[in-house]
């Protein structure tokens, strides 16, 4: 036998894994799905798990689809394209209830459906490339899991959009052409939803006029439309040429009938996935339940992805944003959606919640999207502001789950939550959770 044992998988994990039990412990083995039996040889032992490496199958769970993507479990963009998309929603769908019941004790009934991607593959409209020279040409793609070992794409990358795979396509070969191509370790890609391509390069070298030079050949194929080089921080960004910002559509409200353009700049945050983004709005608009005298607060804003759809409901909005590129992309916004009824403020969110409960402000409906460690500095502050309604948008439930965990203790009742496979052929989701002040 090649491996320590046999694992009977039963269930996915967040992060990726399949989930079995082993000499009486938890046995997290990827690239598994529920229904295996596998063959693992034990890789690490914690006093309460263990890890696994899967060797090979005894026998096969009839979840498991074949992957198209031919550096599938050794690149680590994806780790999910080994489950068919209908066993990854429901493996998403309990690992999220499980996590918010154990740690937020959010009721399992609260947890809607999962709102499914219409695209399993190709959705990406924002990639970031790891870049790698090595004597045998250049390779970009992404980090093998848990290394820093380039895995090159071969060819293309099966969850990128159509146009970032042809913009890809060009990449090896120009970097290959600077005498300095191992000074450049990444490479960011930017579509908008209609049209327009946005191009960073990242740049350690010295001859910024040689890179270009060799750069602007890129213009000549049309698929560019905007080139940057950053040399940092991104305040370090400089053009080569053309756009400098990218365009998107949001529902307007709990309707899809009705949209308006969004932009964001070169460098700033926008969803990866334009249409999980639209229904991840549409779920905010609707949860929102607007009357139009309502005064709404829309915390970590960004470019005014949920503001700006909310500010034509309500009577006023207040966005504030700590990066300010964003905060600058949402003030443009505004003014080409003519929301009169917008403000916008720049700094740290605990710091400026806290100033606003200081000085007896007071708001209907607070909405907040996060980073992925969550808002638990900001929490005694926002309650102070007296919200009836709190939407939390969240990129990890662990983090959601504590958070939900603290309001709950101020008086506030997780009444709906609902899943959006923002992110298919990954064990990562977004979700929409509505609190209501008891």
């Amino acid at each position: 036998m090649n491996g320590d044992g046999i694992v009977s998988i039963d269930r996915m994990a967040y992060g990726g894994a399949g989930v079995g039990r082993y000499e009486g412990k938890a046995c997290f083995v990827p690239l598994t799905a529920p229904g295996d039996r596998a063959e693992i040889r034990i890789v690490r032992e914690k006093p309460s798990y263990l890890e696994g490496r899967l060797c090979g199958l005894v026998d096969c769970s009839s979840q498991r689809v074949d992957a198209p993507c031919p550096v599938f479990g050794d690149c680590g963009g994806c780790n999910w394209q080994h489950l068919a998309y209908q066993a990854q929603l429901d493996a998403k769908h309990a690992i999220v209830s499980d996590m918010l019941w154990r740690f937020g004790r959010i009721d399992p009934a609260c947890i809607d459906r999962v709102v499914s991607s219409p695209e399993e593959y190709g959705y990406r409209a924002r990639v970031q490339f790891k870049v790698r020279s090595l004597p045998d040409g250049v390779h970009i793609g992404f980090y093998r899991t848990g290394s820093h070992f380039v895995v090159a794409s071969p060819g293309c990358c099966r969850i990128a959009s159509p146009v970032i795979n042809r913009i890809l396509s060009e990449l090896p070969q120009l970097v290959a052409s600077l005498h300095d191509a191992d000074r450049v370790p990444q490479i960011d890609i930017s579509v908008g939803e209609s049209s327009g391509a946005i191009l960073i390069i990242h740049y350690l070298g010295a001859d910024l006029q040689g890179l270009f030079d060799r750069l602007l050949t890129l213009r000549s194929t049309g698929l560019v439309t905007g080139l940057f080089v950053q040399r940092g921080r991104k305040e370090t960004l400089t053009k080569v040429f053309g756009d400098d910002r990218l365009s998107y559509r949001v529902p307007t409200g709990s309707a899809a009938s009705e949209e308006m353009e969004l932009t964001f700049g070169r460098g700033g945050f926008s969803q990866v996935n334009y249409h999980q983004n639209k229904r991840l709005v549409q779920t905010v608009c609707e949860w929102s339940d607007l009357s139009g005298t309502e005064r709404v607060l829309d915390l970590f804003c960004g470019n005014g992805n949920f503001t700006l759809p909310l500010s034509r409901h309500a009577s006023y909005l207040l966005g504030i944003e700590g990066y300010a590129p964003s905060l600058h992309d949402a003030r443009y916004n505004a003014g080409m959606t003519r929301a009169g009824n917008v403000e916008f403020r720049c700094g740290d969110a605990a710091t400026l919640v806290n100033e606003l409960a200081a000085s007896g402000e007071a708001f209907d409906l607070i909405v907040m999207d996060p980073p992925r460690t969550g808002a638990k500095e900001l929490l005694q502050g926002m309650v102070k502001l007296a919200p009836q309604r709190i939407i939390y948008v969240s990129c990890d439930p662990a983090t959601l789950a504590r958070d939900a965990g603290t309001l709950a203790r101020h008086g506030f009742r997780a009444v709906s939550c609902r899943i959006h496979d923002m992110f298919p052929q990954t064990y990562h989701v977004e979700t929409v959770t509505l609190l209501e002040r008891c």
